[in-house]
């Protein structure tokens, strides 16, 4: 059974679901989107942005997989006996929120791991957003977790982000203080008594006409730091619903990750070339 609804003013698909769908949660609407269970005329489509029109029919069906159940393995770029990291995908969790338990990165991958003997215990090193792509890390206990944050200043965190416009300069440091409004749960970029220092470095690789892809590295991980930094910057990362505008996926992967591995002092890199997903936004 599906809903069914007919347009009668032009609009982009996400706005016309969110207006007709008033008791959806957003991240419900956006998971029908995800899942290919929206069809406009009868043709499926995941486009969040996608333009209607007048008399286009839209119809919303039953997610083909139930929310827990769409992701049951992840890739897995390193293992030893202290540290796992894999490739999360986009719009996916690192860990659990009060409203999500089961379907994120560390309880899949407790799942994914556990045998019927003996249950595998993880504890996250650090976090991405849902939906930035790439390189997670999870430690198997949390003396090594503390081990491994004890040198967090020395790591180095590598992104890739398509962002819209072409940044001026091309390349610079971005040294704006960052504070956390956790009533709207948006980061404000500027002086303020409770701001904390972030610092965004960035360099052009590629530009088009309306777009550039960059290479981002953090001195500081701040929560949504590069987002918020790059629309101060006037050059919003793509699909970026909170700070530029919603798109069929956001422009942010996590391409690389460099640590002081535990005990031994040596470097560790993890990496993963970002999805055929985030390189069709820069065409």
């Amino acid at each position: 059974m599906s809903d069914k609804f007919y347009v009668k003013e032009f609009s982009g698909l996400l706005t016309f679901l969110q207006s007709h769908l008033h008791n959806w949660a957003r991240n419900k609407i956006k998971q029908r989107l995800q899942t290919g269970c929206v069809s406009v005329n009868g043709v499926t489509t995941t486009q969040h942005d996608y333009p209607l029109k007048p008399s286009d029919l839209v119809e919303i069906g039953a997610s083909s997989k139930p929310l827990g159940e769409t992701t049951s393995q992840l890739e897995i770029l390193y293992s030893d006996r202290n540290l796992i990291a894999i490739n999360k995908p986009a719009g996916l969790l690192s860990v659990g929120n009060t409203k999500e338990t089961q379907q994120h990165a560390l309880a899949i991958l407790r799942r994914q791991l556990s045998r019927r003997s003996q249950e595998i215990k993880l504890w996250p090193v650090h976090r991405i957003d849902r939906d930035t792509s790439g390189v997670l890390l999870f430690a198997t206990s949390r003396e090594v977790r503390e081990a491994v944050m004890a040198k967090w200043d020395q790591a180095e965190k590598t992104y890739l982000a398509v962002v819209e416009g072409n940044p001026t300069p091309a390349q610079g440091t971005i040294e704006q203080p960052l504070r956390l409004d956790e009533i709207q749960y948006q980061v404000h970029v500027g002086e303020h008594p409770d701001a904390k220092p972030a610092i965004t470095h960035y360099k052009t690789l590629k530009t088009t006409a309306k777009r550039a892809l960059l290479e981002v590295n953090i001195d500081t991980g701040r929560q949504h730091q590069i987002r918020a930094h790059l629309a101060w910057l006037g050059s919003p990362v793509v699909g970026d619903e909170r700070y530029g505008q919603v798109g069929e996926r956001m422009g942010l992967h996590s391409l690389r990750l460099k640590i002081i591995k535990p005990n031994s002092g040596k470097e560790l890199v993890f990496e993963t070339a970002a999805p055929a997903s985030f390189m069709r936004l820069i065409v």
